[in-house]
Formats: C-alpha cells, structure tokens, sequence
C-alpha cells in the first residue's frame, strides 16, 4: 500500500479509508476466462453486502478475465487482484472435471499477506448470513466443511467402490485389514478459512511441483498440504446442494448460513431445473434466493462512480489494483 497517494485521496474528499484504517481480514475468491462466472462472483458481492458483513471481497483474476469483467466487480466494490496461473506438473491425469486444471491457481492467495486472515468462497456460492465470525476462530488452523464421497466423480475411489462416507461413517465401516488406516478427514475446498503466508505459499508451490496430480486437483492437493491442521466446521457454512439427496439426514436447511451451487445444472444464473435433481422445491427455492440477490439493485455498490472517477490513482496507490506474480508453470 501507498498512504501518501491515499491520503491525497482522501484530503480530495472521497472519504476512502487511510491505509492504517483497511482492514486486515478479507472475503477472496478466484476468477478465470471470459465466461459467465463474473455472475456468481457479483451475486456473491451483493450477498455479502446484504448481510452487512464488515469486510471486502478480493477477486483473484487471471489475464484472461476481460477488461469489462474486471470493471463490473469494480463497479460492484471488489478489490481485484490479476494473479499468473499456477500449473502442476505435467502427467496424464484424468481430472474429475477437465476444467479443474487452472484451480491450482487458487494457491496464488497464500501470498495476500496484506490481510492476516481470509475466507476463500467459489464464485458459484452465496452467503445468506453473516459468517464474519469466522475471521475469530483460532489462527493456526485450516477450516473448512467435510466433503461426500456419495458422488459419481468419486467412482474411481476406494470410499466410493464400498459405500462408504464420512458424512454417515457408521453405515459402513471402514475395513482396515483389507485396505488400511481410515482415510483422513477430506474437506470441500469451495470455502475455507486460511491465514495468508509467504513461507507457506512458497511450500505450497514447492510441494506441487513434486507431487502427482490426482482427479480432484487442487482440493486432493490441499487435503494433503494442510491434513495435519485441518479442522472441520459445521456443513451450514458451506452446504454443497447434492448434501440435499445424498445425506438429508444431515441437513438443516433453516440453518444454511452459505449454500454451495456446484450440482450439475445448479448455477442460479443460467439455471433450467431440467437436469438431475433440480426439479425439487429445495433446489428451486435456494435458486430464487439467490436470483433475488442477483436482482436487488439496493444491494449494489453504491459509490462506484467514485471508484471510476479514482481508479488510477486507486490502482497506483494499492486500494483497487492488478498485481502479478510470477509463474509457478
């Protein structure tokens, strides 16, 4: 950051906060490409706004999210942030979705070391109350929601291959003598809560570059990085829709406080309902939540005119910027 530029900001009367005065805590997500995401990502700036969360959202973008993307999340009051891709090495994996290779990117965050704590949100998840006091649980830990193992992606595993998952860990056992120690616990890495690090960003890319790729990509690697201190958190805060059908048991949806869109056919702003299990009235309700968040232009930011007018004074002074790192390829 440059206070001297935000504080000739400020003295030109914007009212923007002095660089002593930003906040040390952080929302961050990542965006890649020019497709419909920036959507999901807009969606979720309002829905923090909605629920008067007291802290900003950083968008993470690759060089290929366009211009007009990149002034939309402005527009909407997130602090972008250009990142160079990160990529494993090269192999013959079969990723579980072709698209999950630039994931790997995501590891880019661990150097937002302007912000001691942050919680990552996927572009496809809305915040339908305030998690803030998420930024106070115990530093040191990874935090995150245990994922399913329920999924067809999962068909090629062992968990998979005997009907057994952690969210129901009791309705079928875990052999040991045949296949081993259990499993550790396996988070969703479409929410987590992370301290910002540059020893353990260079780890994490040091550890990358010699460990083989496996479907799930980043989220295995993750699983592995961070195994030792991981520790799960209530699936309230990040409730992936197909919860609803594989372990409803487990589920109470009055209670959702952040609801994850990742089901085939479940993204809010190009929904249908006529792929699997999107014709259920839970599904169509958490889908109109969203959409009128979406809509709700009281939600939208409301000084954008004045981040247009000193965007390139903001840029050169840290407040709104692109920053670039080095690649990792």
């Amino acid at each position: 950051m440059t206070p001297n530029v935000i504080g000739r900001v400020n003295k030109a009367g914007t009212g923007l906060a002095k660089a002593a005065s930003l906040p040390r805590r952080a929302y961050v997500t990542f965006l890649a490409g020019n497709g419909d995401y920036v959507k999901g990502v807009v969606g979720l700036a309002k829905g923090l706004r909605k629920v008067k969360s007291a802290y900003p959202l950083v968008v993470a973008v690759l060089r290929d999210v366009p211009d007009e993307h990149r002034h939309i999340l402005i527009n909407q009051g997130c602090i972008v942030r250009e990142i160079e891709p990160v990529y494993p090495p090269q192999n013959q994996t079969q990723f579980a979705m072709a698209y999950y290779v630039i994931n790997y990117s995501k590891l880019r965050i661990w150097e937002f070391v302007e912000y001691s704590k942050m919680i990552y949100l996927d572009g496809d998840i809305q915040v339908f109350e305030n998690i803030d006091h998420l930024f106070d649980l115990p530093d040191a830990y990874f935090y995150a929601v245990m994922d399913c193992f329920c999924e067809k992606s999962w068909t090629n595993s062992p968990q998979y291959s005997i009907g057994y998952c952690q969210q129901c860990p009791d309705k079928v056992q875990w052999p040991e003598e045949e296949l081993g120690p259990k499993p550790s616990l396996y988070f969703n890495a479409g929410m987590f809560v992370f301290e910002p690090s540059l020893p353990t960003y260079d780890n994490l890319l040091k550890t990358l570059k010699v460990t083989h790729p496996t479907s799930f990509a980043e989220q295995d690697f993750l699983n592995m990085f961070f195994r030792d201190i991981y520790k799960p958190i209530p699936n309230i805060y990040n409730l992936v829709l197909a919860m609803l059908w594989r372990h409803p048991e487990n589920v109470e949806l009055d209670k959702v406080k952040v609801v994850h869109y990742c089901a085939a056919g479940s993204k809010p702003w190009k929904y249908t309902g006529e792929e699997e299990n999107m014709d259920r009235e839970d599904i169509k309700m958490l889908v109109k939540k969203w959409r009128d968040i979406y809509n709700d232009e009281s939600l939208d930011y409301k000084n954008a005119s004045v981040t247009n007018k000193f965007l390139p004074a903001l840029q050169k002074g840290g407040v709104v910027r692109y920053v670039t790192a080095p690649s990792a390829a």
